[in-house]
């Protein structure tokens, strides 16, 4: 099906034959990333389109035609977008970052839960997050926990750029540090809270992913190794020399992770709470505490 867009094809009309087109391509969300591309192209809001439908595209018509042509080839729609929302704030994306997902909302979620005795009290607090990635889990953390301070490590320079520009766009950048580090390498100092959303995919699995991921994605920030457990390794091996006492971490986890995962981290000698499930239901998050602590408190 070829594009026809004019600058006097109406927004309904050009919401009708997105979604064709995009459906035709195969693409799940059709409708939804119709109206998202058209509201960015067009620069109005979804209220506005309620309330003037019939409004020609006009100028706009070139530049979503030209969104239109990117997102058939399987281009997620936020890459074209550039940004995407998370716990209700933007962040900017680049090729070194994941697109936030709002799965990932669980961890921060869990992470909140775990604190629950300290979230209106949180003076002090030190939050870790390992493989930042575009900031997402410590930026929303931070926003919630206002007397919290926080570090983000990535191996990848690109996505701690990212990062800091996120903190400084959603207003955190003044308690929040990025430095380079492959895990604990780099790393100085006790953290009261780590989460992290680690690269969870086998290696094997990684080519059978949608072009949305699998061409998108960095694979620094999918691959998992032969077995998709690789990072929890790392993780669970760092965590007595990273957490201060009473200290818990908050990790994602796969839909299909929630037997393995922990079963690492009962052997590293850890006590387990969750999964926690995220809006399908499924499987995504473990919180993880060393017995001694738990015991205590």
């Amino acid at each position: 099906m070829s594009i026809q867009l004019k600058p006097e094809t109406t927004r309904v009309e050009a919401l009708k034959h997105l979604g064709e087109i995009f459906r035709e391509a195969g693409i799940e969300t059709a409708q939804r990333d119709a109206r998202l591309l058209l509201l960015d192209a067009t620069g109005i809001k979804h209220s506005d389109l309620l309330s003037a439908a019939r409004a020609p595209l006009g100028d706009a018509a070139e530049k979503l035609a030209a969104y239109v042509a990117r997102r058939i080839t399987r281009e997620p729609v936020a890459r074209i977008l550039g940004e995407w929302e998370f716990w209700s704030m933007p962040f900017t994306l680049t090729p070194d970052t994941l697109v936030p997902r709002p799965d990932s909302e669980t961890v921060v979620a869990a992470a909140l839960l775990g604190l629950k005795d300290r979230r209106h009290k949180a003076e002090g607090v030190r939050i870790l997050d390992l493989g930042t990635g575009s900031g997402c889990l410590l930026i929303a953390l931070l926003k919630e926990l206002p007397g919290a301070s926080g570090l983000g490590t990535d191996i990848s320079e690109g996505a701690l750029k990212t990062a800091q520009f996120n903190a400084t766009r959603n207003g955190v950048a003044d308690r929040a540090t990025f430095i380079r580090s492959d895990w604990e390498k780099a790393i100085e100092g006790r953290f009261d809270v780590i989460v992290s959303n680690p690269p969870y995919i086998a290696d094997k699995v990684i080519e059978g992913l949608e072009p949305e991921v699998r061409v998108h994605d960095p694979v620094l920030a999918l691959s998992g190794g032969k077995d998709g457990l690789e990072a929890y390794r790392a993780i669970a091996a760092a965590l007595p020399s990273l957490l201060n006492e009473g200290g818990f971490a908050t990790l994602e986890i796969g839909s299909d992770q929630a037997e393995t995962v922990p079963a690492i981290f009962l052997k590293a000698g850890f006590e387990i709470e969750g999964p926690f499930a995220d809006f399908g239901a499924r499987p995504r998050a473990i919180t993880v505490r060393p017995k001694a602590a738990s015991a205590e408190s």
